[in-house]
């Protein structure tokens, strides 16, 4: 086929682009500002080998290096002079373009030699054939919903580096779990407001009480059931010395202020996800226990559902694929995940799939058919084989553009 390829090697300041002709030959490379006027030399340099070598089609490569590529892309996909020829642009996985780069046993390692092996590999067409989203409503909400991400995992290590610290002031508290959640209000009001297990064992029990049912907000069943507990836990509770429980309380004040403050964020973007997702239809909501944050994150990063061919395609792409271990006669019965894969999509299938599991009957049962099958590993397998299951289901919803039907019905 007669095309020229276009490999692009991006940083921050400059994009080093590699022109390779039909036939594998090098048609030049140069370097030019990443930069709006620094692009406008590039289509210049694009369009001129198109013409001179008459040729109609481009495909454009670039490895996918977080912002930096993005606005390249946004440039050559609104350049009106690109668009009089037959072009697309791939963002490639640079874990793909590392792994063409190997079967070349003495290439050196530079710029140029990376943007060479970038337009290689568009050229011999091994490649995921994942053109890059160009819809807005998209990016818009991927960017929404991949903060989102960021911020449950910084609220799930905070809270996990908390747990470590309480345990030095209220031993047997957390060991005896008396509170059922650990992060409620009433839970991170005593960590806060007590100096140490001391103060709180020895207060009057009514004191106590009061101070739960304050911060509860009357919640609890007995009030002063759990302040005995909770008296109970801290005289058994290690002391520590006042030096060191100084520091323990600094910390604790820290990590509570952290954690609401993530808790907050996640509720600000929670609602602006929900306003971005009404400006893109789906079906994915009239799944049970499938609401807007799981419903646009899986939308987010899919994009276009008819980008992939077959459900395994987008299984593929999410992670949720196993590998494969077999020789002549043997195949090994024992598999694991693949570690490629999208890790944003990967997440909300799966906290989707956990939230599917208390809604629907079908999947719970399938959920728990497959934990009760093995002895360790059951909830992670279970998920993931289960993940996978959802996965055919948001293929054919979407690509058939149909409300979902529970089997029972």
């Amino acid at each position: 086929m007669s095309k020229l390829y276009v490999g692009i090697d991006v940083s921050s300041r400059n994009n080093v682009v590699y022109l390779m002709k039909p036939d594998g030959s090098k048609h030049s490379n140069f370097s030019v500002e990443n930069s709006p006027k620094g692009s406008a030399e590039l289509v210049k340099q694009i369009v001129k080998a198109l013409t001179s070598y008459n040729l109609t089609e481009v495909t454009v490569g670039l490895e996918s290096t977080g912002c930096y590529g993005d606005h390249l892309v946004y440039f050559l996909k609104g350049n009106a002079e690109l668009a009089k020829f037959n072009r697309s642009i791939h963002v490639l996985n640079p874990k793909q373009v590392k792994k063409f780069k190997d079967t070349y046993n003495d290439l050196q390692k530079n710029d140029y030699i990376d943007s060479f092996v970038i337009a290689d590999c568009l050229r011999f067409g091994r490649i995921n054939k994942e053109v890059y989203m160009d819809d807005a409503r998209f990016k818009a909400l991927l960017i929404l919903t991949r903060q989102r991400f960021f911020a449950v995992q910084s609220l799930t290590a905070e809270k996990q580096r908390f747990l470590n610290v309480i345990f030095k002031k209220y031993s047997s508290l957390v060991q005896n779990k008396v509170f059922s959640n650990t992060f409620g209000a009433s839970a991170l009001a005593l960590y806060e407001e007590f100096d140490s297990a001391d103060t709180l064992a020895y207060m009057d029990l009514h004191e106590l009480t009061d101070f739960l049912i304050e911060k509860s907000k009357n919640r609890f069943s007995d009030s002063e059931a759990v302040a005995k507990a909770i008296q109970k836990a801290a005289r058994s509770s290690y002391r520590l010395p006042k030096t060191v429980n100084d520091s323990v309380n600094q910390v604790l004040s820290s990590s509570i202020s952290l954690i609401r403050a993530l808790e907050q964020q996640i509720k600000v973007l929670d609602k602006a996800i929900a306003e971005q997702m009404q400006l893109i239809p789906n079906t994915l909501q009239s799944i049970p226990g499938i609401g807007p944050v799981y419903s646009a994150g899986i939308i987010a990063e899919i994009g276009d559902i008819h980008r992939f061919k077959n459900q395994s395609a987008l299984g593929k792409y999410a992670g949720l694929a196993w590998t494969q271990n077999q020789s002549g006669d043997f195949e090994s019965k024992n598999t694991k995940l693949i570690r490629s894969g999208n890790k944003f999509l990967k997440y909300y299938l799966c906290e989707a799939t956990l939230s599917l599991v208390r809604c629907d009957t079908e999947y719970s049962r399938f959920y728990h058919l497959k934990y009760n099958e093995v002895n360790k590993g059951q909830h992670k397998r279970a998920l993931a084989l289960t993940a996978r299951k959802f996965v055919r289901l948001v293929y054919a919803l979407l690509i058939d553009n149909k409300l979902y039907t529970p089997s029972e019905l």
